[in-house]
C-alpha cells in the first residue's frame, strides 16, 4: 500500500444516523474534491471501453467522535489555517445549495452546531485536528 504524506479525513458527529452518516460524508468529500482537483486521479475504464469518472486518487479516511470533538477539530483546524468543510445540522432540513449556504451563513463560527467535517493535509496535521476521534465502524 502506497504511503502518502497527505490524508483526507471526514469527522462525523457519532450521535448520527445511518442515512446521515452517508449523506453528510458525500456532501463533505465533495467539498475536498471541488477545493482540491489535484487529488483527482485519472478517469476509470473497464474493459469493454466504457469510462467512468475519476476518484481520489488516495484513500479517504471516516472517523468519529463527539459533539465536543468535532468542535474542537474545526477550532484546530482554523487555527492551522486549515482549508474545511463544514455540514450543521441546519442543512438537514435545506432542500438546495442556496439555502444551505444561507443556513452556515446564519450562525457565527463558534455557534456552528457541526455534525461533521472534511479536512485534507500534511498527515501530521490532520492527526493533531483529529485528536481524541476514532476511525468510524
Amino acid at each position: 500500500m502506497q504511503k502518502f504524506d497527505t490524508k483526507i479525513a471526514v469527522l462525523l458527529r457519532d450521535d448520527l444516523v445511518g442515512w446521515q452518516r452517508l449523506n453528510v460524508t458525500a456532501f463533505l468529500v465533495s467539498g475536498i474534491a471541488a477545493g482540491n482537483p489535484d487529488l483527482m486521479g485519472e478517469p476509470y475504464e473497464d474493459a469493454d471501453n466504457t469510462l467512468y469518472l475519476p476518484m481520489f486518487r488516495q484513500p479517504v479516511l471516516v472517523f468519529a467522535g463527539s459533539k465536543e470533538v468535532v468542535t474542537a477539530a474545526h477550532a484546530k483546524a482554523l487555527g492551522r489555517n486549515m482549508r474545511l468543510a463544514v455540514f450543521t445540522s441546519d442543512l438537514f432540513s435545506t432542500g438546495n445549495d442556496d439555502d444551505n449556504r444561507a443556513a452556515v451563513r446564519a450562525v457565527p463560527r463558534d455557534q456552528l452546531d457541526l455534525v461533521g467535517i472534511a479536512v485534507h493535509g500534511q498527515r501530521n496535521a490532520v492527526d493533531k485536528v483529529l485528536k481524541g476521534a476514532r476511525m468510524h465502524d
